[in-house]
Protein backbone atom coordinates (compact mmCIF):
# COMPACT_ATOMS: atom_id res chain seq x y z
CA UNK A 1 0.00 0.00 0.00
CA UNK A 2 1.38 3.41 -0.99
CA UNK A 3 0.54 6.62 0.87
CA UNK A 4 -0.34 9.56 -1.40
CA UNK A 5 -0.10 12.89 0.38
CA UNK A 6 0.04 16.48 -0.74
CA UNK A 7 2.42 18.94 0.87
CA UNK A 8 1.06 21.47 3.33
CA UNK A 9 2.78 24.21 1.33
CA UNK A 10 4.11 26.01 4.40
CA UNK A 11 7.41 24.16 4.72
CA UNK A 12 6.05 21.79 7.38
CA UNK A 13 4.77 18.24 6.80
CA UNK A 14 1.02 17.83 6.53
CA UNK A 15 -0.93 15.53 8.89
CA UNK A 16 -1.14 13.04 6.04
CA UNK A 17 2.64 13.12 5.53
CA UNK A 18 3.25 12.62 9.25
CA UNK A 19 0.89 9.62 9.35
CA UNK A 20 2.54 8.20 6.23
CA UNK A 21 5.91 8.47 7.97
CA UNK A 22 4.57 6.59 11.00
CA UNK A 23 3.13 3.87 8.74
CA UNK A 24 6.44 3.52 6.89
CA UNK A 25 8.34 3.12 10.16
CA UNK A 26 5.80 0.53 11.37
CA UNK A 27 6.22 -1.44 8.13
CA UNK A 28 9.99 -1.27 8.50
CA UNK A 29 9.76 -2.60 12.09
CA UNK A 30 7.48 -5.44 10.97
CA UNK A 31 9.81 -6.38 8.13
CA UNK A 32 12.80 -6.39 10.49
CA UNK A 33 10.99 -8.62 13.01
CA UNK A 34 10.13 -11.12 10.28
CA UNK A 35 13.56 -11.07 8.64
CA UNK A 36 14.80 -14.71 8.45
CA UNK A 37 18.35 -13.68 9.42
CA UNK A 38 17.09 -11.94 12.57
CA UNK A 39 14.73 -14.81 13.43
CA UNK A 40 17.62 -17.30 13.27
CA UNK A 41 19.69 -15.04 15.52
CA UNK A 42 16.79 -14.74 17.97
CA UNK A 43 16.48 -18.52 18.20
CA UNK A 44 20.17 -18.76 19.13
CA UNK A 45 19.99 -15.82 21.56
CA UNK A 46 17.04 -17.31 23.46
CA UNK A 47 19.28 -19.98 25.04
CA UNK A 48 22.00 -17.60 26.26
CA UNK A 49 22.91 -17.53 29.96
CA UNK A 50 26.30 -15.80 29.62
CA UNK A 51 27.58 -13.08 27.28
CA UNK A 52 31.36 -12.89 26.89
CA UNK A 53 33.00 -9.90 25.23
CA UNK A 54 36.27 -8.95 23.64
CA UNK A 55 37.35 -5.43 24.64
CA UNK A 56 39.25 -3.55 21.92
CA UNK A 57 36.96 -3.01 18.94
CA UNK A 58 33.93 -4.29 20.88
CA UNK A 59 33.59 -2.49 24.21
CA UNK A 60 35.83 0.25 22.76
CA UNK A 61 36.36 1.69 19.28
CA UNK A 62 39.69 -0.15 19.07
CA UNK A 63 41.86 2.96 19.35
CA UNK A 64 44.65 2.87 21.95
CA UNK A 65 45.40 6.03 23.92
CA UNK A 66 48.74 6.10 25.76
CA UNK A 67 48.65 8.73 28.51
CA UNK A 68 52.05 8.04 30.08
CA UNK A 69 54.99 5.65 30.18
CA UNK A 70 52.89 2.76 31.52
CA UNK A 71 49.37 4.15 31.30
CA UNK A 72 46.66 3.38 28.78
CA UNK A 73 43.34 5.13 28.33
CA UNK A 74 40.16 3.74 26.79
CA UNK A 75 36.72 5.16 26.08
CA UNK A 76 33.58 3.17 26.97
CA UNK A 77 29.99 3.68 25.88
CA UNK A 78 27.39 4.25 28.60
CA UNK A 79 24.61 2.58 26.59
CA UNK A 80 26.75 -0.54 26.37
CA UNK A 81 27.13 -0.42 30.14
CA UNK A 82 23.40 -0.10 30.68
CA UNK A 83 22.74 -2.98 28.29
CA UNK A 84 25.05 -5.16 30.40
CA UNK A 85 23.18 -4.04 33.52
CA UNK A 86 19.87 -5.02 31.92
CA UNK A 87 21.23 -8.47 31.07
CA UNK A 88 22.16 -8.94 34.73
CA UNK A 89 18.65 -7.94 35.77
CA UNK A 90 17.32 -10.57 33.37
CA UNK A 91 19.54 -13.24 34.94
CA UNK A 92 22.21 -13.33 32.22
CA UNK A 93 25.85 -13.21 33.37
CA UNK A 94 28.61 -11.34 31.53
CA UNK A 95 32.38 -11.39 31.24
CA UNK A 96 35.38 -10.33 29.17
CA UNK A 97 38.19 -12.23 27.50
CA UNK A 98 40.88 -9.99 26.08
CA UNK A 99 44.46 -10.49 24.93
CA UNK A 100 45.56 -7.12 26.30
CA UNK A 101 45.82 -6.10 29.95
CA UNK A 102 44.66 -2.74 31.23
CA UNK A 103 43.80 -1.25 34.61
CA UNK A 104 40.98 0.80 33.12
CA UNK A 105 39.40 -2.36 31.67
CA UNK A 106 39.56 -4.06 35.07
CA UNK A 107 37.95 -0.98 36.61
CA UNK A 108 35.17 -0.87 34.03
CA UNK A 109 34.45 -4.60 34.33
CA UNK A 110 34.29 -4.27 38.11
CA UNK A 111 31.97 -1.26 37.87
CA UNK A 112 29.65 -3.27 35.64
CA UNK A 113 29.77 -6.25 38.05
CA UNK A 114 30.89 -8.64 35.32
CA UNK A 115 31.39 -12.16 36.66
CA UNK A 116 34.29 -13.32 34.48
CA UNK A 117 37.32 -11.09 33.85
CA UNK A 118 40.14 -12.58 31.79
CA UNK A 119 42.86 -10.14 30.72
CA UNK A 120 46.23 -10.87 29.15
CA UNK A 121 44.75 -13.98 27.52
CA UNK A 122 46.35 -14.38 24.06
CA UNK A 123 44.93 -17.92 23.89
CA UNK A 124 41.28 -17.15 24.45
CA UNK A 125 40.32 -20.81 24.18
CA UNK A 126 42.08 -21.59 27.47
CA UNK A 127 40.04 -18.90 29.24
CA UNK A 128 36.86 -20.19 27.60
CA UNK A 129 37.53 -23.75 28.82
CA UNK A 130 38.02 -22.46 32.38
CA UNK A 131 34.73 -20.58 32.18
CA UNK A 132 32.91 -23.67 30.90
CA UNK A 133 34.26 -25.68 33.80
CA UNK A 134 33.59 -23.11 36.52
CA UNK A 135 30.15 -22.05 35.27
CA UNK A 136 28.82 -25.49 34.38
CA UNK A 137 27.32 -24.02 31.23
CA UNK A 138 27.29 -25.65 27.82
CA UNK A 139 28.69 -23.83 24.76
CA UNK A 140 25.16 -23.36 23.33
CA UNK A 141 24.27 -21.33 26.44
CA UNK A 142 27.11 -18.85 25.89
CA UNK A 143 27.37 -15.88 23.51
CA UNK A 144 30.59 -14.21 22.47
CA UNK A 145 31.19 -10.90 20.69
CA UNK A 146 34.48 -10.35 18.91
CA UNK A 147 35.76 -8.35 15.97
CA UNK A 148 39.03 -9.88 14.71
CA UNK A 149 40.97 -13.07 13.98
CA UNK A 150 41.89 -13.71 17.63
CA UNK A 151 38.18 -14.15 18.30
CA UNK A 152 37.51 -16.77 15.62
CA UNK A 153 38.32 -19.72 17.88
CA UNK A 154 35.52 -18.73 20.29
CA UNK A 155 33.05 -17.46 17.72
CA UNK A 156 33.04 -20.91 16.13
CA UNK A 157 32.27 -22.68 19.44
CA UNK A 158 29.62 -20.62 21.19
CA UNK A 159 25.88 -20.95 20.77
CA UNK A 160 25.44 -17.34 19.67
CA UNK A 161 28.26 -15.47 17.93
CA UNK A 162 28.16 -11.70 17.44
CA UNK A 163 30.39 -9.10 15.82
CA UNK A 164 30.10 -5.30 15.68
CA UNK A 165 29.55 -3.51 12.38
CA UNK A 166 33.31 -2.90 12.30
CA UNK A 167 34.21 -6.60 12.59
CA UNK A 168 36.65 -7.82 9.96
CA UNK A 169 35.34 -9.67 6.91
CA UNK A 170 36.47 -13.12 8.06
CA UNK A 171 34.56 -12.68 11.31
CA UNK A 172 31.41 -11.28 9.69
CA UNK A 173 31.30 -14.33 7.40
CA UNK A 174 30.87 -16.82 10.26
CA UNK A 175 28.85 -15.10 13.00
CA UNK A 176 25.15 -15.45 13.72
CA UNK A 177 24.56 -11.71 14.13
CA UNK A 178 26.23 -8.45 13.02
CA UNK A 179 25.21 -5.45 15.10
CA UNK A 180 23.97 -2.23 13.55
CA UNK A 181 26.54 -0.14 15.45
CA UNK A 182 30.32 -0.35 15.72
CA UNK A 183 32.47 -1.25 18.70
CA UNK A 184 32.54 1.44 21.37
CA UNK A 185 29.49 3.09 19.79
CA UNK A 186 26.65 0.90 21.03
CA UNK A 187 27.45 -2.47 19.46
CA UNK A 188 27.33 -4.26 22.81
CA UNK A 189 23.96 -2.66 23.56
CA UNK A 190 22.64 -3.95 20.22
CA UNK A 191 23.70 -7.47 21.21
CA UNK A 192 22.22 -7.14 24.70
CA UNK A 193 18.94 -5.84 23.30
CA UNK A 194 18.63 -8.81 20.95
CA UNK A 195 19.23 -11.30 23.77
CA UNK A 196 16.65 -9.55 25.96
CA UNK A 197 14.13 -9.52 23.13
CA UNK A 198 14.71 -13.21 22.42
CA UNK A 199 14.06 -14.00 26.09
CA UNK A 200 10.89 -11.85 26.14
CA UNK A 201 12.45 -9.60 28.78
CA UNK A 202 12.42 -6.26 26.95
CA UNK A 203 8.89 -5.16 27.84
CA UNK A 204 9.18 -6.50 31.39
CA UNK A 205 12.31 -4.45 32.06
CA UNK A 206 10.97 -1.40 30.22
CA UNK A 207 7.84 -1.33 32.40
CA UNK A 208 10.03 -1.65 35.49
CA UNK A 209 11.94 1.50 34.52
CA UNK A 210 8.80 3.37 33.49
CA UNK A 211 7.27 2.71 36.91
CA UNK A 212 10.29 3.59 39.05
Amino acid sequence: MTDHCSSSGNGYPSDCEILAGYRAKARERDEMKNDPYRLRAMAKAKEIQLLLLDVDGVLTDGNLLYTGAHEEGKSFNTQDGFGIRLLHEAGVDTGIITARKSEVVARRATELKMRYIYQGAPNKNDAFKEILQSSGLKPFEIAYMGDDWLDLVLLQQVGFSITPANGVKEVQEIVHFITRRSGGAGAVRDGCDLILEAKNQTEILLQKYKNR
